[in-house]
């Protein structure tokens, strides 16, 4: 990947980020917008909530940023015609990244199923790698994750520095609770992945997603029978596989 020239010292981010966190996700975003456009994406999975109010924020905030999802080959029916909605709707023509290795490809090398004997090595193949290449060029990327979806992510910040993909990164919603995220989508009729009405709190792709059980937690669904909470998105690098 193409290493970005960071022209902001990690104090200078942290100095930013700290000042951001209590003007909200619009302010975020249109300093991301100042700062770094064009040279800056939004990721949408079209599976979960957040990306969906990020991309009625961006839109509304006419934020120049090129939006772009991680095509696994494995995503949910449900996910596809979010997608084909939001371009009718926004106007916006989603960037899909793949996986340079077609599932068969990844069969024959990995053997078949790879996601059921090392989600890791599939999650890396089918998303953290294209992931890179969507991010090559650009010097600021916007995620939907926030602190309280899971433990590996209460000390994110609304602006930090990626040392995966060496960019910034900002997480504007980061504060939000899933109370305030709904509210946004049915306050401003956001589109949304149906599934979410079907017991699918967290969506992924169709070999590692099931329904979520009463009292289970909201990622529960996910890599179900292994000991794994995240794709390697965002975690440091000497996490990742």
């Amino acid at each position: 990947m193409t290493s970005n020239i960071n022209v902001f010292s990690p104090d200078e981010l942290a100095a930013v980020s700290l000042e951001l966190e209590g003007q909200g996700a619009e302010a975020v975003l249109l300093w991301a917008n100042e700062q770094f456009a064009p040279d800056i994406s939004l990721a949408c999975s079209f599976g979960g909530p957040s990306g969906m109010v990020l991309l009625d924020l961006t839109t509304r905030l006419n934020v120049r940023a090129e939006v772009f999802y991680l095509d696994t080959d494995v995503l949910f029916p449900e996910t596809y015609a979010l997608r084909d909605e939001v371009s009718r709707r926004y106007g916006v023509q989603p960037v899909g990244y793949r996986s340079r290795l077609t599932l068969e490809e990844q069969a024959l090398e990995h053997g078949d199923a790879l996601w059921l004997r090392d989600p890791d090595r599939c999650c890396y193949l089918r998303k953290v790698e294209p992931n890179e290449r969507a991010l090559t060029g650009k010097r600021a990327w916007i995620s939907g994750i926030r602190r309280d979806q899971s433990s590996t992510r209460r000390s994110v910040s609304v602006v930090e520095w990626d040392e995966s993909f060496d960019l910034v990164k900002l997480n504007p919603l980061a504060s939000w609770s899933e109370e305030d995220v709904w509210s946004y989508i049915g306050e401003h009729n956001v589109p949304y992945n149906p599934l979410h009405d079907d017991g699918y709190p967290s969506i992924g792709c169709v070999p590692c997603t099931r329904r979520v059980q009463p009292g289970e937690d909201r990622r529960a669904g996910r890599w179900a029978g292994f000991d794994k909470t995240e794709c390697g998105l965002h975690v440091p690098p000497v996490a990742q596989h």
